[in-house]
């Protein structure tokens, strides 16, 4: 009975905390030297694969994690380490567009409309990178979010063979910026278990060519 006992508090307490840490390992190593915050020195792609994310807080102020992937897409483009930009996001139902919000600002800020592709079922950061390469056609692309967030997307990317760098917009600090962090442990997780038992995306659908 003791021993029984034993196996149950492994794999209910110990095991999952081997598995957090296990992935978060992986997934930081394996993006060692793929992520870059300077526009000199991050390499050229055809296509800029910004993720997406709300415009807006719940209580209605700007999402700066929204504002600094913007100005990330907007430097890369201006600097011509991308000639186009594919957003991909939420579009969950009418009243929520991520895809669209960021379009309209990237065309405010100097992208030209026909250079930026839209994605309205990235639904997660792993269905994002996986239809880049299945309905967008694209094998090699930069990725455009945080540091953090980047990191997880290559290793999703690359385990579906999608050669992948990142580019850092600028991060968050403080209380808002831990919660972000918090959570991110457990969607490197919840990727690391993806990529293990081989979960597809959502939705696929007909190809599109970025041109």
């Amino acid at each position: 009975m003791k021993r029984k006992t034993i196996l149950l508090f492994i794999l209910i307490f110990i095991l999952p905390i081997v598995l957090v840490f296990t992935a978060n390992y992986a997934i930081e190593k394996n993006a060692k030297n793929k992520t870059f915050s300077s526009t000199s020195e991050i390499k050229k792609n055809k296509v800029g694969v910004v993720l997406g994310t709300s415009k807006h807080l719940k209580n209605g102020s700007i999402n700066l994690y929204f504002t600094y992937r913007i100005n990330a897409t907007v430097a890369l483009y201006k600097k011509g380490k991308i000639d186009f930009v594919l957003v991909s996001g939420d579009n969950g139902s009418e009243h929520y567009d991520e895809p669209t919000d960021f379009k309209n600002e990237l065309v405010k800020n100097g992208i030209p409309e026909n250079r930026i592709f839209l994605d309205y079922a990235g639904f997660r950061t792993l269905d994002s990178v996986v239809r880049a390469k299945e309905i967008f056609g694209q094998t090699s692309i930069t990725i455009i979010s945080q540091k953090f967030h980047n990191e997880r997307a290559i290793y999703l990317a690359e385990k579906n063979g999608i050669s992948a760098i990142g580019f850092n917009a600028r991060d968050l600090s403080g209380k808002y910026g831990l919660k972000t962090r918090i959570r991110e442990y457990f969607a490197r997780t919840k990727a690391f278990l993806d990529i293990m038992f081989g979960v597809a995306p959502k939705f696929l659908g007909e190809k599109i060519e970025i041109k």
